[in-house]
């Protein structure tokens, strides 16, 4: 057909998932979905899905945290891209992660859209994670680590997001062996 194109390559789908991390001051916990569809249904993993045709990633992973967990006008960081051949036996699917920190206190969630169940999990009470979202935690947890660890030694301009959380504290809380 004129004026379109026709690849003989395949195309895989792109998703974002979203690890938001909850510090009260004195706890760090993780915000998980209970998924509701398959694949690992009943399964724990983090808020996330499909690219629309007609949104960024960044949008993306706005929408998909607000519908699957009510959680909404929160500032999320681009993590990194996960591209593992098999991370999703639905097909060949690249996920764009993000990751926030926020202060829970007073953020109520819950699972909507194709979620069954959306809750706060501190790190010690972890169920373990459908797709590759395990590794997408210690790469968030990494990502943490250095990013505290970068601003309370003043190499990085203090993050207007991370402005009222006890830096020191929350250093102490993510655990050295990742």
């Amino acid at each position: 057909m004129e004026g379109q194109y026709c690849y003989q390559y395949p195309r895989p789908a792109v998703t974002t998932d979203c690890v938001i991390f909850g510090f009260d001051g004195e706890i760090l916990k993780v915000l998980l979905v209970e998924r509701g569809g398959e694949p690992y249904k009943g399964c724990w993993a983090f808020p996330g899905g499909f690219l629309n045709m007609d949104e960024t990633t960044d949008e993306c992973a706005v929408r998909e945290l607000e519908e699957e967990t009510g959680l909404r006008d929160v500032f999320v960081e681009q993590l990194q891209v996960f591209s593992g051949v098999d991370r999703d036996p639905r097909g060949r699917t690249i996920t764009v992660a993000y990751y926030a920190l926020v202060n829970p206190v007073g953020i109520k969630v819950a699972g909507y859209d194709d979620a069954a169940d959306a809750r706060w999990f501190t790190l010690s009470d972890m169920p373990s994670l459908a797709f590759d979202h395990e590794h997408v935690l210690l790469v968030a947890l990494h990502r943490l680590a250095l990013k505290v660890y970068l601003q309370l030694n003043g190499i990085e301009e203090l993050d207007e997001h991370f402005k009222g959380f006890d830096l020191k504290r929350l250093q102490d809380l993510i655990p050295d062996k990742l």
